[in-house]
């Protein structure tokens, strides 16, 4: 359920015009920009990137980015970024930038379908010539980069079947990689979280909590810790309730002094047109306050307007 849906009928030529003016001369619309973006979808805005360059001979993006400034620039080349090349940008700022964003490449691992990977490894590859796999492995480490490097091929089954037989033997396996022992069997838990089908994790879910007579989030927390800890629990809350998840991450990217930007830019640029209405929801019965006050409370300026359009309503 997205909140940015796009407009049913729309002229790349007005909406490239529209941007121009909107830049050209003294000082810049920042309004006129925002209105024009957040109305429409992905695929339009990548039809107006054409025809502006086409109709007027300069580059939108080019254009953008002299204009605009920090989080609110962030914001809208964001938005002018395909879908596929968001997240391989993300990935590589991640592991290439100053130190490496952890969190960032666990949420978008953890998250992004089968398919969705498989398009981020080709994409990732043409443009920067190295593998995403290669990146990962020369910048993580241990188990952390294991379950990183399982993520990345994009190779879980995606099927329905839930076989009792061996969800029973899962459960158990992971109650006796862990909770059972002194030490803790990682390769236990990522093999079993990192290639089974989601409808089969949830039924293992189920059975472990009656063996281990706790949750498997409550295991990971106290048999595992620092990345890989984040990993897997990531993994686990993205098998169970991916709308709450994303919630989560934003609440943390806004709560308490200071703001993770990055974080809170790429939920919510890379989620307005997949479930940021269930991410609202999920938001406001998990911490009382909606997504569209925990903004306003928190960003300011273009940056707080730009991102309160992404979020759609007040709840």
């Amino acid at each position: 359920m997205a909140t940015v849906k796009g407009v049913s009928t729309f002229s790349a030529e007005q909406e490239a015009q529209a941007l121009r003016k909107a830049m050209k001369g003294l000082g810049t619309d920042e309004d006129a920009i925002i209105e024009t973006l957040t109305k429409l979808n992905i695929s339009q805005r990548q039809q107006v990137l054409i025809t502006y360059k086409s109709t007027i001979g300069r580059d939108l993006i080019d254009d953008l980015k002299s204009e605009l400034s920090g989080n609110f620039e962030r914001v809208i080349i964001g938005l002018m970024t395909p879908t596929t090349m968001y997240d391989v940008h993300e990935l590589r700022r991640a592991l290439k930038g100053a130190g490496t964003d952890e969190g960032c490449l666990i949420e978008i691992l953890a998250s992004r379908t089968n398919a969705e990977i498989r398009l981020i490894n080709e994409n990732y590859k043409l443009q920067y010539g190295s593998t995403l796999e290669d990146d990962i492995v020369s910048d993580t480490s241990s188990m952390f980069r294991r379950v990183l490097v399982s993520l990345a091929t994009g190779n879980r089954d995606e099927g329905t079947f839930v076989d009792e037989a061996l969800a029973q033997q899962d459960a158990q396996c992971l109650y006796e990689a862990g909770e059972k022992k002194w030490g803790t069997d990682e390769v236990q838990f990522m093999s079993i979280l990192c290639t089974r089908n989601r409808c089969h994790l949830l039924r293992v879910f189920d059975v472990y909590r009656v063996i281990a007579n706790k949750d498997i989030t409550d295991s990971i927390k106290s048999e595992m810790s620092g990345d890989l800890e984040d990993a897997l629990l990531a993994v686990v809350k993205c098998l169970r309730n991916k709308p709450a998840y994303f919630a989560e991450r934003l609440y943390r990217s806004m709560k308490g002094l200071g703001t993770d930007d990055s974080t809170l830019i790429r939920v919510m640029v890379s989620r307005s047109e997949i479930d940021m209405l269930y991410i609202r929801r999920e938001f406001l019965a998990m911490y009382g306050k909606s997504l569209h006050s925990f903004i306003k409370g928190d960003c300011s300026g273009d940056y707080r307007k730009v991102l309160l359009r992404l979020c759609g309503g007040e709840d």
